[in-house]
């Protein structure tokens, strides 16, 4: 074990891998407070992050599904998409609402979508361009599992505060055995 924590190349490797760790885990974290404290209006590169909520879409996406959504054009929205928007009538008030585009007609250069959740029987009201946030691209299954793990308390604190404190403590330690390291050096 000594001779593995001496070799250069192994404490490279734990290095890169402990740097490549805590890089996700901050880009994660500032993407989903950037979202949060800006309610969605501050995308990151033309990107946003939601998750579902409502069982409005399945079977194409269940509750706590994470979805990441795309900036277009109003003009390359097609029927079929399935788009976010910021709801702005009755029950869709401001609140994030993931659905399939079933029409669109354009009133005085402007678009308008019409919506519908997959397992709703009423459509949406009427969606303005203004409203869209972007074309749902992609289904994450590795954040929707660890969305679906975190949402409770105990995994919360298994998978977030834990490995957080491990994190924290092990460069703590490190960076003392480092100091404590150069001090003997010195010494000697």
């Amino acid at each position: 074990m000594k001779k593995l924590k001496e070799c250069k190349l192994f404490k490279i490797i734990m290095t890169v891998i402990r740097v490549l760790i805590i890089g996700m885990l901050v880009g994660f974290i500032i993407v989903v407070l950037l979202q949060r404290f800006s309610d969605n209006k501050i995308s990151f590169f033309n990107y946003r992050m939601f998750t579902v909520i409502s069982g409005s879409m399945e079977p194409m996406y269940n509750i706590g599904d994470v979805l990441i959504s795309k900036e277009v054009e109003s003009s390359k929205i097609k029927v079929g998409d399935t788009i976010s928007y910021l709801g702005d009538k009755g029950d869709f008030r401001d609140k994030v609402i993931t659905h399939q585009v079933i029409r669109i007609e354009k009133e005085g250069g402007e678009y308008l979508f019409y919506t519908k959740g997959l397992a709703n029987i009423v459509e949406d009201p009427v969606v303005h361009e203004s409203q869209v946030y972007g074309v749902v691209i992609h289904k994450t299954l590795i954040l929707s599992i660890i969305y679906k793990i975190v949402a409770t308390p105990i995994g919360f604190y298994l998978f977030i505060i834990i490995p957080l404190m491990f994190i924290i403590g092990s460069e703590i330690i490190v960076t003392l055995l480092d100091k404590e390291e150069k001090k003997r050096e010195n010494l000697k």
